[in-house]
């Protein structure tokens, strides 16, 4: 990301090297910097939640969010002070700069090194965790986890942990494919309305400052709800009134005079709702989604995420400017129906409050789909996780949430 960006900033030179040689390494080095940006998103995100217990884990993805935002913030600031392209992107690169030492300081994630069976470096680890932490590393918590994946592992011998293991089962198929629809629906959603905010009236860098502060807004109430209502059940509402107020739009903005003072305000707090719902909704299945997939391919899964989101953003963006050409209401209409089709599919999905990460397939299949029943089995094979997590929980410094529940 730190060399692409300042390839990106200093090689589109027609005058030294030419238009085509300028233009072919320009958009190589946007291709690979898009690819560095959001394998870090994905895998800092995934690293980040694994690294702590139940309890921490809902505060390590929220926080995740806020600094979204706060680079929005950081985004605006500089490009209102800096108004040529060249030196923006020159200084926006500088800041990559320290986090490639990243890689010495952060460490591997326990629970990946657990499901691939390299435990003696877990055990290194966790001890340091846990000598930092001034907690007692349970020797017989950590055998016992060591023999539940052994045995997991034993019972999974003949499958390939790989993107297929994805679509083998039909639960997780299942789950797979509605992550993936709902991962497109939100980000062609808020994207669409994120770039549609130079449209409400104000001076487009005032606009993208209010959309900010709109989203962060939406992640302090989901900071205050999220842990107490559950996962599900906000992103169904938060998905439900976006589409709602979309389509809500259409019949104020024809039926009301047009360009009255009432409509410009009630057209601008309309898409003040919409930014707010599209950021909570977007903010929730980044959580939701990882909490779902197992560790073994929880990377894997996210990045197919967040590959079928790109695709999604682009269909969004794209919207704005194609389909209002054939009616301005066109893209509304559009990410109006598609949020109500990802609001009613993701009620088939299980709840993920005060669960532990799943470890592999059969963990979460074990949670079960709304439409398929697992049956009192699934409590009964769910009980060996809390051996995991009562270590990674002491180790970690986490919560007391396994002996609450």
């Amino acid at each position: 990301m730190a060399c692409t960006g300042f390839i990106c900033a200093f090689f589109p030179q027609k005058r030294l090297f030419g238009f085509w040689p300028s233009y072919l390494i320009y958009t190589i080095s946007r291709f690979i910097l898009a690819c560095s940006t959001r394998g870090i998103a994905v895998t800092g995100f995934v690293l980040a939640t694994e690294l702590v217990g139940p309890k921490n884990k809902f505060l390590t993805a929220i926080i995740v969010q806020y600094f979204f935002a706060f680079g929005q913030l950081f985004l605006v600031t500089f490009a209102y002070f800096i108004r040529e392209w060249r030196r923006l992107t020159l200084t926006l690169s500088l800041f990559t700069i320290p986090f490639t030492f990243f890689y010495f300081l952060l460490p591997e994630s326990a629970r990946w090194m657990i499901s691939k069976g390299r435990y003696k470096q877990a055990e290194k680890l966790l001890r340091k965790i846990a000598t930092t932490n001034k907690k007692p590393f349970d020797e017989e918590a950590f055998e016992r986890l060591i023999q539940e994946q052994k045995k997991n592992t034993a019972d999974q011998s003949s499958e390939q942990v790989g993107v297929l293991t994805l679509f083998k089962s039909t639960i997780m198929c299942i789950i797979s494919i509605n992550l993936f629809f709902q991962w497109f629906v939100q980000n062609l959603v808020f994207y669409g309305i994120s770039q549609s905010t130079g449209s409400w009236g104000f001076d487009p860098y005032l606009s993208f400052a209010i959309s900010a502060f709109v989203e962060i807004l939406s992640y302090i109430v989901l900071h205050l709800v999220l842990n107490r209502i559950g996962r599900k059940l906000p992103y169904f509402v938060a998905v439900l009134c976006f589409a709602i107020i979309a389509l809500m739009t259409i019949p104020i903005q024809n039926l009301m005079l047009k360009n009255s003072q009432k409509q410009k305000i009630l057209i601008f707090v309309m898409n003040v709702l919409l930014k707010f719902f599209a950021a909570g909704s977007y903010a929730i299945i980044y959580i939701y989604a990882n909490e779902l997939f197992p560790t073994g391919i929880r990377n894997t899964g996210m990045g197919i995420c967040s590959m079928v989101a790109r695709i999604g953003a682009i269909v969004g963006t794209t919207s704005n400017d194609m389909l209002t050409r054939l009616w301005i209401n066109l893209p509304t209409l559009l990410f109006g129906i598609l949020s109500l089709v990802a609001a009613f599919l993701v009620l088939m999905l299980p709840e993920t409050l005060n669960k532990t990460l799943p470890q592999t397939i059969a963990d979460t299949e074990q949670m079960g789909l709304t439409c398929i029943r697992v049956g009192n089995k699934q409590q009964k094979q769910a009980e060996p996780e809390l051996n995991e997590d009562h270590l990674l929980s002491e180790n970690l410094k986490t919560q007391d949430d396994i002996e609450m529940k």
